[in-house]
């Protein structure tokens, strides 16, 4: 085939980001101190740099890079018809998401020529299987070359866009009216805006002033708060854990299992163990919030932020899951812009993962444990993601992780798998568990939420509350754990 060289043209930004250190020594009920001048990527000057590549041939993975060739040409050109209309809402009516082995030699090499004719997109999966959005106008196609090849598959759903319409109801009148009296519109049976998300933070923070705060670390590229909550009792002591949902926009489970985890622990703060009291938590609910309002009014299934790349005018976004500093560029993430896996310009190209960072680097909280909420699949991962190594204290890492897991299972039933995420899935470089562990994190995971593909990232509203429940039981395991350190 013949391959297309790629002339792009990136924004190489130089960052000198300064975040004021969280403020452990304040007393109780205190602000936190305004940080300083802030900058973000997208203000600072820009530096033009020349690439030109051509991608290897691979075996599709959700984190392997996608061959750019001819048929890549042909997807370009359909983003850009998608970008002419982008005022429609997506509309995935006639798709399908199947489930795949891909035990059988040659299946990913198959499903790889799928995908670069565009008939195909990659959901989740690991070295057994791939789950697979099927394009409406493909499914016969792709159906047809299955039953050649003798490839076994199953369907998981049917009509994706049917799937979409029932997955988020609005609100009955008695819970619209609770809504009204409780002063928040959070409830945990339906999947909320961003606008939601932040008035419950700022609503807890006015309402438990002693031991909840709420900070402002950065901005998206479109300008959206990077919104951390902090629960603390003040005491100097305290150890510290960082959670983080929402990196990849369309994991909706993912922002309601991290603000479910908010209001109990705050709720129920004094009732809680010491385990529980005697740590700082920072939670950062939503890191991508221009791609998760994105997928709320545009397309379901959009997965990266919303940061335009230069030099292609169709092609938006990075995965931020790609974009941290530990071994950016490697295994596992695409140089090509249109990609759901793009790694982004350079490492930290991104203002989300940029703050993030910053963030974590300039705290003076002693952070014990970093917790990243994603789906889905039921899997606990830890380092490393960038290749199939683990860090010298992975027994301890697995240890608890299967504590975790337990506590998990335990509490509502769902089996957890616990491993690297490397030798568990597949090598992904760039992620942010990895990058929170080179930080020397002693406890850093990645836990990818139910369920394991029945629906997929169209989880209904009814699983949101018992999953947030076990994640909940989970917590309290990796607290214990903190406790003892």
């Amino acid at each position: 085939m013949k391959m297309l060289l790629w002339t792009v043209v990136f924004l190489a930004v130089t960052t000198s980001t300064f975040c004021t250190p969280l403020i452990n020594e304040l007393e109780p009920g205190k602000e936190w101190p305004k940080r300083g001048s802030v900058k973000q990527p997208q203000d600072e000057p820009e530096v033009t740099e020349i690439s030109t590549e051509v991608p290897s041939n691979t075996d599709l993975k959700e984190g392997a890079p996608v061959e750019l060739g001819d048929e890549i040409e042909e997807e370009i050109a359909i983003l850009a018809k998608a970008a002419e209309v982008a005022d429609t809402k997506v509309d995935y009516s006639g798709a399908q998401v199947w489930k795949v082995s891909t035990e059988k030699t040659g299946v990913r090499a198959t499903l790889g020529r799928l995908r670069r004719r565009n008939l195909i997109s990659t959901w989740a999966g690991n070295q057994t299987y791939l789950d697979v959005l099927v394009k409406s106008n493909a499914v016969q196609n792709v159906t047809r070359i299955m039953k050649r090849e003798n490839i076994t598959f199953h369907v998981l759903i049917d009509d994706l866009q049917k799937r979409i319409n029932e997955e988020n109801p609005p609100l009955d009148e008695n819970e619209i009216e609770l809504q009204d009296r409780r002063g928040h519109r959070m409830t945990w049976k339906q999947y909320h805006r961003l606008e939601d998300i932040h008035g419950f933070m700022d609503y807890l923070a006015k309402t438990y002033p002693k031991i909840i705060s709420v900070n402002t670390i950065g901005k998206s590229y479109e300008g959206r708060d990077l919104k951390v909550l902090r629960i603390s009792d003040g005491k100097p002591t305290n150890k510290a854990v960082f959670i983080d949902g929402g990196i990849h926009a369309r994991e909706w489970i993912s922002p309601a299992t991290v603000t479910y985890l908010i209001n109990q622990i705050a709720e129920n703060f004094d009732e809680e163990s010491d385990d529980i009291r005697n740590i700082d938590w920072y939670i950062l609910p939503v890191v991508n919030p221009d791609g998760y309002e994105y997928t709320h009014v545009k397309d379901r299934l959009w997965r990266k932020n919303r940061k335009p790349s230069i030099g292609t005018r169709a092609c938006v976004g990075a995965d931020l899951n790609r974009n941290f500093g530990y071994r950016w560029g490697g295994k596992g993430a695409s140089s090509n812009p249109c990609s759901d896996i793009y790694r982004g310009a350079r490492a930290f190209s991104e203002p989300e993962s940029k703050a993030v960072s910053e963030f974590i680097k300039n705290s003076a909280a002693n952070f014990s444990a970093y917790l990243t909420y994603h789906s889905y699949g039921q899997y606990l991962l830890y380092p490393w993601g960038y290749d199939t190594a683990v860090p010298p204290d992975h027994k301890d890492l697995d240890v608890v992780g299967k504590s975790i897991a337990a506590a998990i299972e335990r509490t509502g039933g769902s089996k957890y798998s616990v491993g690297s995420s490397s030798g568990l899935l597949y090598p992904a470089s760039g992620g942010s568990d990895d990058w929170a562990k080179a930080q020397g994190i002693k406890y850093a995971y990645t836990i990818e939420l139910s369920d394991t593909g029945r629906y997929g990232f169209i989880l209904p509203t009814s699983f949101i509350e018992p999953v947030a429940r076990e994640s909940l039981a989970g917590i309290r395991v990796l607290a214990s754990q903190v406790h003892k350190l």
